[in-house]
């Protein structure tokens, strides 16, 4: 079968895609829906001066609004109805995925299959709307705060600001299940990609103007598209990078018949945690910055403006405690989304085994001591690949689109995403193959 299948792939090539009007369909709909979320990123909030709120962003995006901005393809520099984005339901996503690692009901719902993951999912939107409504008011009375912003303060607007944005946010969720459902996948990935994807230009366009202005030399910027393609290459390197341990299954007998054992493979990925780490690692840094330029800085102690300033994009400490916070959520996120056994279970209830481990807690104990020293590994390159392009942007003030998360989003979900193009151009072909068999069989059998 595995043989069949690297056949197939190895075939597949544009007159395949010619013919696989499904998935043609499939991603029709999924550039639409994402024209569709592009579209949305320009509408403003109502009752803002654009002019006011402009000036007032511009002096806070280098903390976690900028953050927030490039995940949300520029609309909250925009303060349009998706300002919000979808970072509330992946919050809500792994708030829930932790507490069914605590909550014993969620984490029998869990092992229901697929009735209990329609009930998690219903919680994680139940979640959402909580989220996207505390930040949604949040929101509301920081813009009334700024000078001249909100053209009307009051209750009025906040109700319309909390109702505009949590409905942009359930919006996107929607659309984001449906590129996943009707389109070629990974719809919330997807939506993320493209907002990222759409401020390159700008971002891009903004370092050659430096070097046409001799802020920046001819080589520094060679050197920095150097750079970029060599951290693509890692980063490409590392996501398909796996750990698969070999999983033998037992002689069985079916009636008279004696049939040899079958062997597979568990794979484990060395970056499971996924992007999580350097989002979340983050947004906490520059929250306390953000924080403090809403706030009159000259109120604040001493040793306050002391750990800001040393808080700063670029700083030492900075650098340090980035790489800390990356290095433990890679760790922390790999424990709540892997769980070695339930792993070690499923094995043993299939009468699977990894050899010269027993069935059960030995396994378990095995799968995690492995995990444990990929996540490592993986978490020294996600160190590595995010706080380079930061030394770079310390030492030269390239836009921060090209950060080391930017690109990281981007090239996962961009391998995930042809993954799933692939996947239906085989099963397109395994239709074809099975519909051609069977009208051989026709033709024999008259």
């Amino acid at each position: 079968m595995a043989s069949a299948a690297e056949q197939l792939a190895s075939n597949l090539n544009f007159s395949a895609f010619a013919k696989a009007e499904d998935l043609k369909k499939r991603i029709w709909f999924t550039l639409g829906a994402l024209l569709v979320y592009r579209l949305g990123t320009y509408i403003p909030m109502p009752g803002i001066n654009p002019e006011a709120f402009a000036q007032a962003f511009e002096q806070q995006s280098g903390g976690v609004l900028g953050v927030f901005n490039m995940f949300a393809g520029g609309a909250v520099e925009r303060m349009a109805i998706f300002a919000l984005g979808i970072m509330p339901y992946i919050s809500a996503s792994i708030i829930m995925q932790l507490m069914t690692s605590v909550v014993p009901t969620l984490e029998q719902l869990k092992k229901e299959g697929e009735q209990g993951r329609k009930v998690i999912n219903q919680y994680t939107r139940y979640g959402t709307v909580i989220l996207a409504t505390v930040q949604a008011y949040g929101i509301a009375i920081g813009l009334e705060s700024g000078a001249n912003i909100v053209t009307d303060p009051g209750w009025f607007f906040r109700i319309s600001a909390v109702i505009t944005l949590v409905g942009g946010t359930m919006f996107l969720m929607w659309l984001g299940e449906q590129i996943t459902a009707r389109g070629i996948g990974n719809g919330i990935s997807l939506i993320i990609f493209s907002g990222i994807v759409a401020g390159l230009p700008s971002a891009i366009g903004g370092t050659l103007e430096l070097g046409r202005t001799g802020a920046m030399s001819t080589g520094l910027i060679l050197a920095i598209i150097v750079l970029a393609i060599v951290v693509i290459g890692v980063i490409v390197f590392f996501e398909r990078a796996q750990r698969r341990l070999l999983i033998q299954y037992p002689k069985r007998q079916v009636g008279n018949r004696m049939f040899q054992g079958d062997t597979s493979h568990l794979p484990l990925k060395l970056n499971t945690a996924g992007v999580i780490p350097p989002i979340f690692a983050s947004s906490l840094l520059l929250l306390p910055t953000t924080a403090a330029g809403f706030s009159d800085t000259t109120q604040l102690p001493a040793w306050a403006g002391t750990v800001l300033a040393t808080l700063g994009h670029g700083q030492p400490l900075y650098m340090i405690l980035y790489a800390a916070l990356i290095a433990f959520f890679a760790f922390f996120y790999t424990a709540i989304v892997f769980n070695p056994k339930d792993t070690a279970d499923q094995l043993k209830k299939h009468s699977g085994f990894i050899p010269g481990y027993r069935p059960g807690e030995r396994t378990a104990e095995y799968i995690d001591y492995v995990l444990t020293r990929i996540t490592a590994v993986g978490a020294l390159y996600l160190v590595l690949v995010c706080l380079l392009p930061e030394f770079l942007i310390a030492s030269t003030g390239v836009p921060f689109y090209l950060g080391g998360t930017s690109l990281l989003i981007v090239v996962s979900v961009t391998l995930d995403t042809v993954a799933q193009v692939q996947g239906h151009l085989i099963a397109h072909q395994y239709e074809g193959l099975i519909k051609k068999s069977k009208l051989r069989g026709g033709k024999r059998g008259r």
